[in-house]
């Protein structure tokens, strides 16, 4: 089954590994006997991801992504397995679909003439009050 990330983007099943692990923490009886954690690991730069997508989940500061550039994804909220897997597929689609769109692009602004002069007059106030606080030379 593959993984559908857009309506024009679908992941193949065959570049996501999916393993089965213990899972931490408190559970019980079933948290000692049961794999129901999920494993999801997805190799990045050898994946059939846009060039572009894959420049930006690779820039992301995400320490799930080793340096060979190999996302690690680990569910272990759910009780059951499938829902563990169902988690970290979810999980994988937002980050893919995040890395899809490109960042908008920062506009650099000036504050206005009025913003500084009301931004020194304040520094001015500011300084007076200070200034009344001092003891007097005498």
């Amino acid at each position: 089954m593959d993984l559908q990330i857009t309506p024009e983007l679908t992941l193949p099943e065959e570049e996501l590994e999916i393993s089965a692990v213990r899972a931490q923490g408190a559970g019980g009886q079933n948290v000692n006997k049961l794999a129901t954690a999920i494993h999801l690991r997805f190799d990045i730069p050898a994946s059939s991801l846009p060039e572009t997508c894959k420049q930006r989940l690779l820039a992301r500061r995400d320490r799930r992504i080793t340096r060979d550039g190999v996302l690690v994804i680990k569910a272990q909220a759910a009780r059951t397995q499938e829902r563990n897997r169902a988690q970290a597929l979810e999980r994988l689609r937002e980050l893919i679909r995040s890395a899809l769109t490109p960042p908008k692009r920062r506009i650099p602004t000036k504050p206005s003439r009025s913003a500084r002069q009301r931004r020194l007059e304040a520094k001015k106030r500011r300084g007076q009050d200070k200034a009344l606080r001092r003891k007097l030379d005498v």
